[in-house]
């Protein structure tokens, strides 16, 4: 199936996505919003760090922005997972994983990322509810309570030097030998930062509500959170597909306006920033819809 082309192709429509659109809608461009509606915080229960959304879940957000993007007439949906994308003449073209092709002359990557957890029973049902990746997404709801840190080596070093300004009941988590300086031990260790090197077997949770870490002796420590950062990867191979350019982080490279080493390409939210918050994945998506409608006029002026 071909239709005409589209002024614009989002890949991904969650809040990122949806943000671009708005723009892109009120700038009465021709929009297709691409999403096969799994968002990477849709097991997140409640969002925090938005003004004016503070509190509220991540469903409910994306439903009542999905809801107004609605209403601007040249903003279509289809309910897809894209799984090729083709530089062709005058634009672009993505085909989706049933075979349907949609052609637009720019294009907006929204995807998001892929969390890839450790095969840790009780990670995945804990992950985004009480095993965190943001203090200042979720750190003031479990502010003073016994926590933990997944991780080792510098990263471990610098994330129990943040937490710590949220509890001073923390303990490290290596998951093995410790991969500190002498330094790194002595500083934590004089901050009360407990180091526990054993291999962990289990997160003992309730509904995503961990209860201890679990180790290979059979000890455990209880605690009520626990912060962690995991591997991922794009949802989408622009690199492979389209030739864009990937951070040494894992990131779609973008300029300051968000634009990829392709021209007409876009990305925003969490497949191109570090930054992993609704509000971020907003306000980018806000940014590149205007930036790529002024593009558009450039080249139709």
């Amino acid at each position: 199936m071909e239709v005409n082309p589209y002024d614009v192709i989002i890949i991904g429509g969650s809040y990122a996505g949806l943000s671009a659109a708005m723009a892109l809608g009120r700038s009465l461009r021709n929009v297709l919003i691409i999403d096969g509606g799994k968002p990477c915080n849709e097991q997140t229960p409640y969002s925090h760090n938005f003004l004016t959304q503070d509190g509220r879940t991540p469903r409910e957000i994306s439903d009542e922005a999905k809801s107004q993007v609605k209403k601007y007439s040249s903003v279509k949906f289809y309910d897809g997972i894209a799984s090729k994308l083709l530089k062709i003449d005058n634009g672009f073209e993505v085909e989706t994983q049933s075979l349907e092709r949609f052609k637009s002359k720019k294009l907006i990557i929204a995807t998001g990322i892929n969390d890839i957890k450790p095969l840790i029973p009780g990670f995945k049902d804990c992950w985004g509810i009480s095993v965190l990746h943001c203090p200042y997404c979720h750190g003031y709801e479990v502010k003073n309570e016994k926590t933990g840190i997944m991780g080792n080596g510098d990263f471990a070093y610098e994330f129990s030097k943040m937490i710590s300004h949220w509890t001073k009941d923390l303990t490290l988590f290596t998951n093995g030998k410790a991969e500190l300086t002498e330094d790194q031990i002595r500083e934590l260790q004089e901050k009360n930062i407990d180091i526990k090197e054993n291999e962990i077997t289990e997160l003992k949770n309730r509904n995503g509500i961990i209860e201890s870490v679990v180790f290979k002796d059979g000890s455990k420590v209880s605690l009520k959170a626990v912060y962690a950062k995991v591997p991922f990867e794009q949802n989408i191979n622009v690199s492979q597909d389209l030739g864009i350019e990937i951070t040494e982080s894992g990131h779609i490279k973008t300029d300051a306006f968000y634009k990829t080493n392709v021209y007409g390409v876009y990305a925003c939210g969490d497949s191109s920033s570090m930054m992993r918050s609704v509000a971020n994945a907003v306000g980018s998506g806000n940014t590149v819809g205007a930036m790529v409608n002024k593009e558009l006029i450039e080249e139709e002026f």
